[in-house]
């Protein structure tokens, strides 16, 4: 099982493809452990002359779960609604930080950021805050910070903080997951029996709702990101589908309208996933900007 120490935190990491090959980063989000990268994403994305590593986040699947930190989710919105700080036991600038450092691991001085959902908030900052280490940037389905843009539709947002509360049984635990995924996901393939196995395998590999708890707080008290976003000079190409529920399609489009010369991609009809059947236009996003010129 490979992991690295990453700023006192075990990150736990898989790698697809030549080492020869530039590296493309994948960073996960909120509560999604690696695998949420299906291997044959990976592979494709492999197949095109990249080396790709996907890893844990701090708090999820194999990688350190800081168990002895509080941070109340519910506190933590109430907190942003009435504009007050937020106590949080980490921000999105330590999950950046993780990912940096696993790249310093694996002897990689450059790479192709590319997040989904919170994980484009972590590659955003990563390319903000360490932009020497960053070639392109692509985020998926993610958002700025700023809470004029990429609102949750309510209920979805309410379905979601109910996963949160911990279930003893595990066939409670698949059932929840299972519910997200149709809840979040793109109606228009949503396949129950995948949906099933993928929930089963994520939860018998590592269940931690707390620990999702505690990095739906990260993001909260991280604040926005726009004003790193704008002096961004990296190519950065923006993905997001028009029927995303959990984060608004307004937040894609600000991050583009925010990064100098960013491309905006709308995807049809996706909701907040990654189904199969959207690989080729993800990976190809992913490929296309590795091929732009520097703003």
């Amino acid at each position: 099982m490979p992991t690295t120490n990453a700023n006192g935190i075990e990150l736990y990491f898989d790698t697809f493809g030549s080492t020869m090959d530039p590296t493309v980063l994948l960073v996960s989000g909120l509560g999604a452990q690696c695998l949420v990268y299906d291997d044959e994403f990976c592979q494709a994305i492999a197949d095109t002359g990249m080396q790709v590593v996907r890893y844990d986040n701090r708090d999820v699947g194999l990688s350190t779960h800081l168990s002895d930190s509080d941070a109340n989710p519910m506190s933590a919105l109430t907190a942003v609604g009435a504009g007050e700080p937020i106590d949080a036991p980490y921000t999105l600038s330590d999950m950046a930080a993780d990912g940096i450092a696993l790249l310093d691991a694996l002897d990689v001085a450059g790479a192709d950021v590319f997040g989904s959902s919170m994980g484009g908030m972590i590659a955003q900052t990563i390319a903000i805050e360490h932009p020497e280490r960053v070639r392109t940037l692509t985020s998926l389905m993610s958002t700025t910070g700023e809470v004029e843009f990429g609102a949750p539709d309510p209920a979805t947002l309410g379905t979601l903080l109910a996963v949160l509360v911990p279930q003893q049984h595990r066939d409670a635990r698949i059932a929840n997951a299972v519910l997200t995924s149709r809840v979040i996901g793109t109606a228009s393939v949503f396949d129950e029996e995948r949906a099933v196995e993928r929930a089963t395998v994520f939860v018998d590999r590592s269940y931690d709702p707390a620990g999702t708890g505690r990095q739906l707080v990260a993001v909260l008290a991280s604040g926005s990101r726009a004003v790193g976003l704008a002096q961004l000079t990296l190519p950065t190409i923006v993905m997001h589908g028009d029927e995303d529920p959990l984060i608004d399609i307004s937040g894609g489009r600000r991050t583009a309208e925010l990064v100098p010369g960013a491309e905006f991609r709308v995807l049809e009809g996706m909701g907040h996933d990654i189904p199969p059947e959207y690989w080729d236009r993800i990976v190809g996003g992913i490929t296309d900007n590795t091929t732009r010129t520097s703003v």
